[in-house]
């Protein structure tokens, strides 16, 4: 995944660079590629660069150009820096105020500010005055590596570890553990520090392995930093890689559908027992809690205390939707998104009667969610689509204005466009055994209609 697609940026932005282990590599890497995309990139600092950085930039100059100056630079060099002083080894940029009189009069596309000093090192916590983010910021990346995980909590491996140390009770010179990394970037006083309040905040987590042990690490700081609704998502990759974001983790909530309303027409399917004489939307909801997803909410409707008698034990809480005596899937969904927390990017929705699912499936959909595959995506098993489906929060408008009796089959025809299939090796997407035994072709499909995929 490239930078721009993970960071969801758009003309217009000023993007500002904290935290520590790749802030510099990261805004270059990202303003080349902005510039081969055809953006006018300007970028600049509110501390300092080391001079041999300025070969970095195809083009550089002083801050105080005229503006038709840096626009004629713009225009040749796509990618421009602005510095106002260079001395003793070190370039410093123009003042915070500053910010705003370039916006007002130069034609860039977007602004890159690094905004803050770590000295080289994979990690920090700022000191008192740092970091310097212009309030017109309107995304803040925060980087952290992982090179730091294992390495000794001391002043030659971090940037200030007094202040964790003063803050946590962390032990001086002990193995950095991945977290201390999450506490730390979570931290309103510590790792968001002068983040303006209206800027989004993506983490991103450099020098995160492909594969292996670290990639789990990588996906632990993740689920952690993202406890803080002031983040947004948590960018898991290295800058120097052809794609250099491998998945983009992001705050997802679900929905286990337990109205009565079900693709097999089967409304008392849901309270049967099966495995271990539990009924099957216990088992349903346990297998999504599993999938650890922090945010679920039970939509009941039909049998409404037998259902809530069955997931007493596992402590989700419910919503009830009170149209479910004449609405459809839709309802249940609207029911549902109404009680689910802000700020959420995503929901996976599940049948509260599909007792087969097998977690499994779970994961290769949020998988390929982080993976930037698609949005809205179903699974399918040998050409026939099931459950569960994951759609993002960006279709929740449309999906809500559909009318309230709308069924499953409808929300896919209204999104058939955007719709990604999944290709998963389980048939425990279907309802039953039988189903993708005897339908394993599109032609009857419990979502869509073949569409030629």
């Amino acid at each position: 995944m490239r930078f721009e697609r993970a960071f969801d940026l758009a003309p217009g932005d000023v993007v500002a660079f904290i935290g520590a282990g790749g802030k510099t590599s990261l805004m270059v890497s990202l303003g080349y590629e902005l510039a081969e995309a055809g953006w006018r990139v300007l970028a600049t600092t509110t501390t300092r660069l080391a001079t041999d950085q300025l070969d970095l930039f195809p083009c550089t100059m002083a801050a105080g150009a005229a503006p038709r100056a840096i626009s004629e630079a713009l225009t040749e060099h796509q990618f421009v820096l602005l510095h106002e002083q260079i001395r003793s080894g070190s370039v410093y940029g123009p003042p915070l105020e500053w910010t705003r009189r370039l916006l007002d009069s130069v034609d860039s596309d977007i602004l890159l500010v690094e905004a803050d000093e770590a000295a080289g090192m994979p990690f920090k916590a700022p000191l008192a005055d740092e970091p310097q983010v212009p309030l017109e910021t309107s995304v803040v990346i925060s980087v952290a590596s992982l090179r730091a995980l294992g390495l000794p909590l001391d002043r030659d491996h971090v940037y200030n570890p007094a202040a964790m140390i003063d803050r946590y009770g962390f032990v001086e010179n002990s193995p950095i553990k991945s977290p201390w990394l999450a506490q730390v970037l979570r931290d309103e006083a510590l790792g968001l520090r002068g983040v303006p309040a209206a800027a989004r905040v993506i983490v991103f987590l450099n020098q995160t392995p492909k594969h292996g042990f670290k990639r789990g690490r990588a996906r632990m700081i993740a689920r952690l930093s993202l406890q803080s609704e002031r983040i947004n998502a948590v960018a898991l990759g290295s800058v120097r890689g052809a794609e250099p974001v491998f998945e983009l983790q992001r705050r997802v909530g679900a929905l286990v559908l337990a109205t009565g309303e079900s693709p097999c027409k089967d409304r008392d399917r849901m309270l049967r027992s099966s495995e271990r004489g539990r009924q099957a939307v216990a088992q349903v909801t346990e297998k999504v809690l599993r999938s650890r997803i922090d945010h679920i909410r039970l939509v009941t409707g039909y049998r409404r205390a037998e259902v809530r008698a069955a997931t007493r034990h596992l402590g989700v809480q419910a919503a009830h939707d009170r149209a479910h005596l004449s609405g459809g899937a839709v309802s249940a969904l609207k029911a549902g998104l109404r009680a689910l927390p802000d700020r959420l990017s995503a929901v996976l929705v599940a049948p509260g009667d599909q007792a087969r699912l097998q977690p499994k499936v779970i994961y290769h959909v949020l998988a390929a969610y982080a993976r930037g595959d698609g949005d809205f995506i179903i699974p399918r098993f040998r050409g026939r689509s099931g459950y569960p489906v994951l759609i993002d929060s960006r279709y929740w408008p449309d999906l809500l204005k559909l009318p309230r009796a709308s069924g499953f089959k409808a929300i896919a025809q209204r999104f058939l466009d955007e719709i990604t299939f999944l290709d998963v090796d389980s048939d425990s997407i279907f309802h039953d055994q039988s189903q993708g035994l005897r339908h394993h072709t599109p032609r009857r499909d419990a979502w869509v209609r073949n569409r030629g995929a």
